[in-house]
């Protein structure tokens, strides 16, 4: 995608009304990437649950002990 593209208006549109509109660019930013960073919290609860140990993502997890 060029930066044409990535700047293009996208709108959010409930039949004819228009919701918002921002940037493509800042929807794949904030709306896309939030919703990723969310999935990937789940994923973490559930490997948890399943005793599987966090990889570290963004520093150290709980399961890593930076003194061993």
């Amino acid at each position: 995608m060029d930066d044409a593209a990535l700047m293009a208006t996208w709108r959010l549109m409930r039949g004819e009304q228009e919701l918002f509109a921002v940037p493509r660019v800042a929807f794949l930013r904030s709306v896309m990437l939030n919703h990723w960073y969310h999935h990937r919290g789940q994923l973490t609860v559930y490997l948890r649950a399943l005793g599987v140990p966090i990889p570290s993502i963004y520093g150290p997890s709980a399961d890593e002990n930076p003194f061993a």
